[in-house]
C-alpha cells in the first residue's frame, strides 16, 4: 500500500480492469424474477466477504445495503490487520491464533490495500522489557508460518531512532514487533469487485425493509424465502425469492432479527471507537507506536497512515446505535491525554485535521457490563425461520466469518455446492489503493478518475468519492470540504446533473462533514 500517487493520465479509463458495472445494470438484475441461492443484507466486511464466499462456490448471490458499501463500521477501523496483542494478555489464544492466520492470508491475498508495519511498545524498565517482550514472543509463535517478523527487544537509542516524536524522559528502551495495516473502505470496494467478478450482484443505496416467509401449514413455522428491497434513490421496490437469507449488518443486526420475529431479544451491545487524525510532522517515523495499557486497561495506537498519523481508539458504551456517530468530547480528551504522556509535542484539539467514530458490533454476555470485557469472537445464529445472522468479530478474521456464515447458509437451505476457496483467493486489485494526498486536488479528482468511481465502483455522491473511494474525509475534513464544489462540478459532468444539483450536494456534504472537524474549527468553514 505505497503512497505513489495517480495522476489523470496515468489512471485506468473506465472500464479498465474489473470493475462492478453501472448501478442501474445491477438493479436491472433485481427484475429477472429469479429466485436466488443467497440474499445478504449488508455492505459492510462481513457482508461483502460473504458475497465473494458464496459467489466463488457458484451460487446465485445478491447483496443489498442500505446506505453505500463500508458506510458504517468497516470504514472506520484502526486500520489495522492484527492478532490482537490485547486478546492475548487477555487469555483469548483461539482468537488470536485465528487472527493471525487470517492476517497472514490477507496480506497474501491483498498486497495492493495492505502492508506489513512495524509497532513499538514504549519499555520505561527493565521489568517491563521483559513482561512485554515474552508476551510478543508468544504472538510470533502463534503465527507460526505466517509470520511477519521477529519481535526484538530494543535499547534506547534504538527506541528513539524508531520513534524520533517520543519523550525520552526515563525510557529504559522498546520492543518492535510487526503486524499488519490496511486501507479499509478501499478493500471493501476491492471485496465488491471480487464478487461481481465471479458473478455476484451487489447494489448499494438498496435496504431491506421486510423479509418474505413461505406459508405455513397450521403448526409449522413459516420459513425466510426472501426479501422485499426499496431502492433509495427511486423509491423503486423489489420482491427478492432466495433459497437463503444472510443477516450481515453489523450493529443493525438486531434491527432485522425484530423484522423476522419482532419479539427477538436484542444481541448486539454497541462499543464506539473513535479515532484522532494529525499531521505525521507532529510524530514523525514509520513506525507505530503502541501503547500498551490505558487507564482503562485497553491499549492506544499511533499509526502512521496516507502521511498522517491516527490516534485511537476509544471504548465506550452507546444506548443508541445511529448512522453517523460523532466523537465524544470525553473520547477526544482521554486520547489526548493518553498520548501526550508519551511525546515530545504537545498535542491539543487545534492539531485535528479529522476525527471519527465507528460503532463494534459487540455481543452481549450475561454478567459483563464493561464493553471492553465483552468477546470479540462473531457469533452465528439460525434462526426458527431460518434467518442466518452474522455478528461480532473484526475486520482482520472478516474471511473466515464470511466462510461460517455461508457454510450456515448452503445448510439451510440444503444446496449442493463446493467447499469455501477464498483462503488463497486473490482479492481484486484498483489502481486508487494507492493514492498521493498531497498531490493536486485536481488531479486526484479528474473527471477521468471520477468517472472510474461512478461507473466501475457505484459511487452516487460526493461522500462515496471523498469518503470511501478516496479517503480524503477521513484524513483532513477541511481539504475535503474545499474539494467538495470541484468534485460536484465533476461528478454533474459524468451524471448529467445542472447546477442546482452541484450546489445541493456541495452543501449537502460540507454540513455532514463538519462534524469530522473539531467543534471549535467548524464556524470557520
Amino acid at each position: 500500500m505505497s503512497n505513489t500517487s495517480f495522476l489523470g493520465s496515468e489512471s485506468p479509463s473506465p472500464g479498465e480492469g474489473f470493475g462492478m458495472g453501472c448501478r442501474s445494470s445491477m438493479l436491472a438484475k433485481l427484475d429477472e424474477n429469479k429466485i436466488w441461492d443467497v440474499v445478504i443484507i449488508g455492505g459492510g466486511a462481513t457482508g461483502l466477504g460473504a458475497a465473494v464466499d458464496a459467489a466463488t462456490r457458484g451460487l446465485s448471490t445478491l447483496l443489498i445495503e442500505a446506505d453505500d458499501f463500508a458506510k458504517g463500521t468497516s470504514s472506520r477501523s484502526t486500520k489495522l490487520v492484527h492478532g490482537g496483542v490485547r486478546y492475548l494478555e487477555q487469555g483469548n489464544i483461539k482468537l488470536v491464533r485465528e487472527a493471525l492466520k487470517e492476517r497472514g492470508w490477507l496480506l497474501k491475498n491483498a498486497p495492493h490495500t495492505t502492508q506489513k508495519l512495524g509497532f513499538i511498545i514504549p519499555a520505561f524498565s527493565l521489568a517491563q522489557k521483559i513482561y512485554f517482550g515474552s508476551g510478543l514472543k508468544i504472538y510470533d509463535l502463534l503465527s507460526g508460518k505466517l509470520s511477519l517478523g521477529k519481535t526484538k527487544i530494543l535499547n534506547k537509542k534504538s527506541t528513539l531512532k524508531f520513534l524520533p516524536g517520543i519523550n525520552q524522559n526515563n525510557l529504559s528502551g522498546g520492543i518492535v514487533y510487526y503486524d499488519g495495516q490496511f486501507d479499509d473502505a478501499r478493500l471493501a470496494i476491492a471485496l465488491a469487485q471480487t464478487a461481481v467478478k465471479h458473478g455476484a450482484v451487489l447494489i448499494n443505496y438498496c435496504e431491506a425493509i421486510s423479509l418474505l416467509k413461505t406459508e405455513a401449514p397450521a403448526g409449522k413455522q413459516p420459513t425466510v424465502c426472501g426479501v422485499v428491497a426499496e431502492d433509495v434513490l427511486s423509491n423503486k421496490t423489489f420482491e427478492i425469492k432466495s433459497k437463503t437469507v444472510i443477516n450481515a449488518t453489523g450493529v443493525f443486526a438486531d434491527d432485522i432479527l425484530q423484522m423476522d420475529n419482532k419479539n427477538a431479544e436484542d444481541i448486539v451491545t454497541p462499543s464506539q471507537g473513535i479515532h484522532l487524525v494529525i499531521d505525521k510532522k507532529i510524530f514523525p517515523g514509520d513506525y507505530a507506536m503502541m501503547i500498551p495499557k490505558t487507564d482503562d486497561k485497553r491499549v492506544l495506537f499511533a499509526v502512521p497512515w496516507h502521511n498522517k498519523v491516527i490516534l485511537g481508539t476509544t471504548d465506550t458504551e452507546v444506548k443508541s446505535i445511529s448512522d453517523e456517530p460523532v466523537p465524544l468530547q470525553e473520547e477526544i480528551d482521554f486520547i489526548l491525554k493518553h498520548i501526550n504522556r508519551y511525546l515530545n509535542a504537545n498535542i491539543t484539539i487545534d492539531n485535528v485535521d479529522s476525527m471519527f467514530a465507528g460503532l463494534r458490533p459487540l455481543v452481549r454476555t450475561k454478567g459483563v457490563t464493561n464493553t471492553s470485557l465483552l468477546s470479540r469472537d462473531h457469533v452465528i445464529i439460525v434462526s426458527v425461520s431460518n434467518l442466518i445472522t452474522i455478528t461480532g468479530g473484526k475486520w482482520t478474521t472478516y474471511r473466515r466469518m464470511a466462510e461460517d456464515a455461508v457454510n450456515n447458509a448452503v445448510f439451510v437451505g440444503k444446496i449442493k455446492t463446493g467447499d469455501c476457496i477464498t483462503h488463497n483467493l486473490p482479492i481484486e486489485d484498483s489502481a486508487f489503493s494507492a493514492i498521493n494526498y498531497d498531490g493536486s486536488i485536481e488531479r486526484i479528482y479528474s473527471l477521468n478518475n471520477i468517472q472510474h468511481f461512478i461507473e466501475n465502483e457505484m459511487a452516487v455522491c460526493i461522500e462515496d468519492v471523498l469518503a470511501r473511494r478516496t479517503r480524503l474525509l477521513f484524513l483532513d475534513a477541511r481539504k475535503a470540504i474545499q474539494a467538495a464544489p470541484f468534485v460536484a462540478k465533476q461528478m454533474a459532468a459524468v451524471l448529467k446533473k445542472d447546477e442546482a444539483w452541484v450546489q445541493s450536494e456541495t452543501d449537502s456534504f460540507t454540513a455532514f462533514a463538519k462534524q469530522y472537524l473539531p467543534e471549535g474549527m467548524r464556524h470557520e468553514l
